[in-house]
């Protein structure tokens, strides 16, 4: 089997889909924008930039000539375009088969509501995929507003050989609350850090840790100091993908407060849980499917400070409840987001397309 990538070189994402297909010894390449491209993953798997020669969603247009002689040349058996809004738009116009769309999030919950021609571009995409994946069932259920056709739930799962329980009997002296998240409003680090002040008052010993970066940093560490918390707090910046694990087995609490819907599945609520640590989560996108209300965590109202410390400071005081919620967790992941299981299903709808010969 031959798989084409079309999507971003730079993602975590895409990076691993492609380095499972190679060990699965399936020949596979990544097409993505020139300004997408990782130089450090292209180490590992054969990448080719697409130019943006045109400003705006033109380059979308100049760059499917380039497609179409990529794929004239290699012809691959699938090609498989990450993103409805952009890749998805591209490789649809290149009017490719077998052609697979997976969404992510904003390109279906955000995108289609930005205007006629957006619209038009999720419309058209879906239109002309002959399969259509989604990691949650509540972004499968947005984006069946703009296609009839079967949309395959296919999570992004996590490499429980990574993310696993570190350590042992955890001490309540140096309690940790912490996430890892991009800094930006999205995911509710303001929340987090306005809950974490609450927390404080009753404990004010613990630790906040927050692992990432982003463009509201200063921001939160303004925010911190004015609260009275920084002293307790640490900002990581970003770390390298094999040093989360590590981090969370620092935490006590993992927080994932986004605001958004456009968080479609809740990775970082998954691999949270696979460390065996309990998770609080908010009641957006695809949060709620993955994290089993008052069995692997709880689940709050966005943008409720209120809420999330009180969330927290059940889990505190009942430290038994801690230690289940975390052992269920680990047990909810392997069952459901075992990610050589998701992997191996992305493979088997694969095989089944090719055997059926499906068309659009």
């Amino acid at each position: 089997m031959k798989v084409l990538l079309l999507a971003p070189s730079k993602s975590i994402h895409t990076h691993k889909w492609a380095l499972f297909y190679k060990s699965k010894n399936i020949e596979v390449k990544v097409v993505t924008f020139a300004d997408h491209f990782s130089e450090e993953n292209a180490k590992e798997i054969d990448t080719i930039q697409l130019p943006k020669l045109l400003p705006g969603k033109l380059s979308y247009i100049s760059s499917v000539f380039t497609l179409k002689n990529i794929l004239k040349q290699y012809k691959p058996d699938i090609l498989h375009a990450h993103y409805a809004s952009s890749y998805g738009f591209i490789g649809a116009l290149a009017n490719y088969h077998t052609y697979y769309v997976s969404v992510w999030g904003r390109d279906i919950f955000q995108f289609p509501l930005q205007g006629s021609v957006n619209k038009g571009i999720v419309t058209y995409t879906l239109k002309k995929a002959n399969v259509i994946c989604s990691t949650s069932h509540v972004m499968a259920k947005e984006t069946n507003k703009y296609t009839n056709k079967q949309i395959y739930i296919t999570p992004f799962g996590v490499d429980l050989n990574k993310f696993k329980p570190m350590v042992e009997g955890k001490s309540t002296e140096d309690f940790t609350i912490g996430t890892v998240k991009a800094l930006s409003d999205k995911y509710g680090i303001a929340d987090l850090i306005k809950a974490f002040a609450i927390i404080h008052q009753a404990y004010p010993h613990f630790q906040l840790l927050i692992v990432g970066d982003g463009p509201q940093r200063a921001e939160y560490e303004s925010l911190v100091k004015t609260l009275g918390i920084d002293h307790l707090t640490t900002f990581t910046g970003r770390v390298p993908n094999d040093m989360v694990p590590e981090y969370i087995n620092k935490m006590n609490i993992f927080a994932v407060p986004s605001t958004e819907d456009s968080e479609s599945f809740g990775v970082a609520a998954v691999e949270s849980m696979a460390c065996g640590v309990p998770v609080v989560v908010s009641n957006v996108g695809g949060l709620p499917e993955v994290v089993l209300e008052g069995k692997t965590g709880y689940v709050v109202e966005k943008e409720n400070p209120d809420q999330l410390a009180s969330a927290f400071l059940n889990l505190i005081e009942n430290p038994e409840t801690r230690k289940e919620m975390g052992v269920k967790g680990i047990e909810h992941v392997k069952a459901n987001y075992n990610w050589i299981d998701n992997a191996n299903g992305m493979l088997k709808l694969y095989e089944e397309t090719l055997k059926k010969g499906m068309k659009s």
